[in-house]
């Protein structure tokens, strides 16, 4: 980042100059002037240059000899003094005065604000990104590195003439991809290996001979699991450098091919663990025993470590761990306040304040036992609250002294029991968040990693019976919420049972509804833990953790919630913010809530033993999925207006959220898709398939973008297997149409044909005018995938026959825009140039919010002129339907437009776009759309690397794509193989 020198920032004198409109100039790029928002003009180009020569000499003077041979160089016309001086002049008259000056035969641009040159703000940004690097902070330190690179437009002193010009347009460029190089390698440090391969791609594609780029780019690939194309990328560089320059590659480059063979684990950078402070024992010792398999927690003992640590300089350091009942906050406390007690010598101090329970510690009580603890006489102790505190804190002045305050009601409750004085510490633990405790340092203990909670597991049961059974031993630690009094008492059963498998207690936790129950040994119950936060609810805080604990979402925003409770919106914050104090429910983010798993089960528990009516949990459950429906319902119909489907939906009791735009709709619909999935397949479990089966239909953005494509499967399944059971059609044909469309998202096609074709029959019998419209519409998909071009034309023809019987215009657009494609696969290019706009202009008829469909008929078109040699119509259509596509969150679409646009650089003979846009389409692609897809855009890639010399590669990338072809009996593997031995064909 050092090759460019400083262009420091002047400041500007006078007052007029610090109120009139700031001056800014651009050298990374065309060369400008700008008072405030107005462009100035900088007239000819040798004008140009000569602002350009002034701006980059950082202040300094330019003599008119230096000028002069920065603008012709040693062959300068007889004016060429005169010329300066005109131009000189000009410019003087453009500025503000003052700025430019003329000084000692020369010229110099002064007086300029902070920020006012591009190359300077660069310059300030790469060296903050360098110290931010320095310090660790590589996120920040690509962020604005990435601000930086933004800063240039095109080539640098676009259109200037002269040698000066042209050696800053080196250096400049020159410097300008070592600030690339460095944002990538941090790129590559931060793991955004798959989408540094398309930008790397393009820059070894430009810039072929800079070794630097192509070992990124090999590290990139390698991370991304394509090793072979990363041996690829060296052998073709040794080539290229061998018949370009006569030379090896460097040692790094050589280096690191080695290193790629080997499978060298460094390669990936694990992260260096922290190390646990040393503690030392003293007196006075109330601190319970530490447990001896004490587990895990490594960067909470290490922060709490540091207060403690911090406590000698300060008046007095309080932490307050915060957490659910069982989740370890007095074993870490203890833990902590034991390694600790070196640095307390005049001892540690220990009360549990049984805040949980029903009659929490009096403070003066525990002032009494405290002051008899360092040694006041009884006598001298006395009465009130005040009086006790205020003795306390004189007894530990002077004194370096520990205080544990375990199990803490409220703030209240602690306040008295802080000693006040320099050298003293109190760690408190509590099921409440102390945010009223003045200048604690608060922990909000969670659940432990997967990791430390196997390790705990392990450390009670034993190397020897966890080692056999690692898979059951996962599931039994899962099944305990990770929580870390659960695993404790699941292991401690264990170990007391010696004919017990691990496999056995992990059956015994399978079942949900057993497994609070299963979960005690001895004086240890989770339940029990539980029972206290329960027990000091309030009524309609109770009401509220039991019908939420219903919803099987693994979280619920702040509206689902008023859905279910069917409350205003503040009356469920209050209730839900008063649960989360009590650690009962968990703060996800800003108006999102979560149950621990195994705090769900006891929610549930609660609502069957305690709900009344017991109707009221079903009716919960029914507002839960009006809610998600009329909101997913109000999502489609922005997204797809004049769409019919929505006319057949199932009527909702209650309304659902209103959004004023399109990207804050498709903004809920992403976030509430974990829990709105889960909604459908827990309402057809209960009997509710009908409207579940329209909230997947609703909801069909989320299918067709290839979010979450395992839950979307899953839900429909259930929903369509549910609707089969009461024989149901109308749900059942809706719900097998969602999972031939998932399926083919998915590259599932022979599934998706299977579901398709029961859809279309279930549609029909039950007369249902969607299903009858999307089940041929989806199956003229697969097959015009997979060849079968007559099939293809006959069920778009059928779908299109249903779409216009029942008025769905959209719907006719899109069967149009289908059969476009057939068309243009059986040679009938014009029919299809005319059918893909014929749906167009559907789309475009007295429609504004037509945007996603639009660009799904703007696709077909573009396919079709690109066919037809039309490239700038093409890419015009395809540019198009990208922006939408991206904007939509639709990756599917988003990444086979990339892949569509790869095809047409190929076309134009822009080998190098051509293989950017086919890497971008991998990496958007990278593990949704299936093996054909990705085999398609591999083979694309690949022609793309062999008309830029990257020969190796492309034989790398044309034998994956072989192998995908030959698996799944696809016709495209002929012409692989015949790009992988052209010989053999001829």
């Amino acid at each position: 980042m050092d090759a460019v020198p400083r262009v420091p920032a002047q400041r500007r004198t006078g007052s007029a100059a610090e109120t009139a409109p700031a001056l800014r100039f651009s050298v990374l790029g065309p060369v400008r002037a700008w008072r405030g928002d107005e462009p100035l003009g900088t007239g000819s180009p040798q004008q140009r240059a000569l602002l350009a020569a002034l701006l980059l000499r950082e202040g300094r003077t330019a003599t008119a000899a230096e000028l002069i041979g920065a603008l012709w160089g040693e062959d300068p016309p007889s004016q060429a003094l005169a010329a300066v001086r005109t131009y000189a002049s000009r410019l003087r008259k453009a500025l503000d005065p003052g700025v430019l000056v003329s000084d000692a035969g020369g010229y110099a641009i002064r007086s300029l604000g902070e920020g006012a040159l591009d190359l300077a703000t660069a310059q300030d940004l790469a060296g903050e990104a360098e110290k931010a690097r320095g310090a660790g902070d590589l996120c920040h330190a690509r962020e604005v590195l990435g601000r930086a690179l933004a800063l240039w437009d095109g080539e640098v002193l676009a259109g200037v003439p002269g040698p000066y010009a042209e050696a800053q347009r080196v250096r400049l460029e020159e410097w300008r991809l070592q600030l690339l190089e460095s944002r990538l390698d941090m790129d590559l440090e931060q793991g955004c290996h798959a989408e540094a391969v398309s930008e790397l791609t393009a820059l070894t594609a430009a810039h072929p001979l800079r070794e630097r780029l192509r070992e990124l780019l090999m590290l990139a690939l390698y991370r991304s699991g394509r090793q072979a194309e990363a041996l690829a990328v060296y052998a073709d560089t040794r080539r290229l450098l061998a018949d370009e320059l006569g030379v090896d590659p460097r040692p790094g480059l050589s280096e690191l091919q080695q290193r790629i063979l080997q499978a060298d684990p460094a390669l990936a950078e694990p992260p260096s663990p922290a190390a646990e402070p040393v503690a030392a024992p003293v007196r006075p010792a109330q601190l319970p025993a530490t447990v001896p398999d004490f587990t895990g927690r490594v960067s909470f003992v290490s922060e709490l470590s540091d207060v403690l640590a911090s406590a000698e300089g300060r008046v007095m350091a309080v932490s307050a761990l915060a957490g659910i009942g069982g989740v370890g906050k007095t074993t870490l406390a203890v833990h902590v306040a034991h390694q600790a007690r070196s640095a307390f010598p005049d001892g540690q101090l220990y009360v549990d304040l049984q805040g949980a329970g029903t009659r929490a510690a009096e403070p003066e009580t525990v002032l009494g036992s405290f002051l008899r603890a360092l040694g006041t006489a009884d006598s001298a102790i006395p009465d009130s609250l005040e009086e006790r505190a205020a003795l306390y804190r004189s007894v530990l002045d002077g004194r370096r002294v520990l205080v544990l305050l375990d199990n803490a009601r409220d703030a209240a409750q602690v306040r008295p029991l802080l000693p006040g004085t320099a050298g003293c510490a109190a760690l408190v633990t509590s099921r409440v968040r102390m945010v009223d405790l003045a200048g604690a340092h608060l922990v909000d203990l969670d659940v432990m990693s997967p990791d430390e909670a196997l390790q705990l597991f392990t450390r009670i049961v034993g190397e020897e019976r966890v080692g056999s059974e690692r898979d059951a031993a996962l599931d039994v630690v899962a099944a305990c919420g990770f929580l870390p009094l659960a695993i404790r008492i699941a292991a401690s059963r264990l170990a007391a049972r010696r004919t017990w498998t691990v496999s056995v207690l992990a059956a015994k936790l399978a079942d949900k509804r057993r497994r609070l129950d299963e979960l005690q040994a001895g004086d240890l119950a989770v339940k029990a833990t539980f029972e206290l936060g329960y027990g000091a609810l309030e009524p309609p805080q109770a009401r509220a953790f039991r019908l939420l604990g219903l919803a099987d979402g693994p979280d619920i925003s702040l509206a689902a919630a008023a859905a279910m409770l069917d409350l205003g919106a503040e009356a469920t914050e209050d209730l839900l913010e008063a649960l989360v104090d009590t650690s009962l429910l968990e703060s996800a983010a800003p108006g999102r809530y979560r149950f621990h798993d195994l705090v769900r089960l006891y929610a549930r528990a609660c609502a069957e033993r305690d709900e009344w009516p017991p109707s009221e949990r079903d009716a919960a459950l029914s507002r839960l999925l009006d809610f998600y429906l009329a909101t997913a319902a109000g999502v489609y119909a922005i997204e797809r207006p004049g769409e019919r489907v929505l006319e057949h939906f199932a009527a909702t009791e209650r309304p659902g959220l209103v959004f004023p735009d399109r990207n804050l709709a498709l903004e809920w619909l992403f976030n509430e898709s974990n829990c709105l999935l889960a909604c459908a397949q827990q309402s057809a479990a209960n009997g509710m398939q009908r409207k579940a089966a329209d909230l997947l239909m609703a909801a069909v953005d989320l299918g067709e973008s290839g979010a979450n494509p395992l839950q979307f499967t899953q839900a429909a399944t259930a929903v369509g297997d549910a609707a089969q059971a009461v024989g149901d059609a109308w749900a059942e044909g809706r719900a097998r149409t969602m999972l031939s469309h998932v399926h083919s998202v998915c590259g599932r096609f022979s599934e998706s044909e299977e579901q398709g074709r029961r859809a279309l029959e279930l549609g029909t019998a039950a007369g249902d005018p969607v299903s009858c419209g999307q089940a041929p519409n989806q199956r003229g998909i697969i097959a015009l995938y997979e060849g079968r071009h007559a099939d293809a034309e006959a069920h778009f023809e059928s779908a299109l026959a249903a779409f216009r019987a029942d008025g769905n215009q959209p719907g006719t657009a899109s069967a149009q825009c289908n059969l476009s494609r057939v068309h243009l696969a059986t040679g009938r290019t014009a029919s299809a140039v005319a059918l893909a706009r014929a749906g167009i202009e559907i789309y475009d008829q007295d429609r504004t919010g037509q945007a996603l469909r639009l660009a799904n008929g703007k696709y077909a078109l573009g396919l079709a002129l690109t066919s037809a040699g039309r490239t700038a119509e093409a890419r015009s259509a395809l540019s198009s339907a990208l922006e939408v596509f991206r904007d939509s969150r639709q990756l599917l679409w988003h990444g086979m437009t990339l892949f569509r646009l790869a095809e047409l650089h190929l076309a134009e003979r822009s080998p190098a776009l051509a293989a950017s846009h086919a890497e971008q389409a991998l990496a958007v692609l990278r593990g949704i759309g299936g093996e054909w897809r990705r085999a398609n855009v591999l083979t694309t890639l690949g022609r793309a690397l062999l008309s830029i010399g990257h020969t190796d590669r492309a034989q790398v990338c044309w034998r994956e794509a072989l192998a995908v072809f030959e698996e799944l009996r696809s016709p495209e593997a002929d012409a692989v193989r015949a790009l992988l031995n052209p010989a053999a064909v001829a």
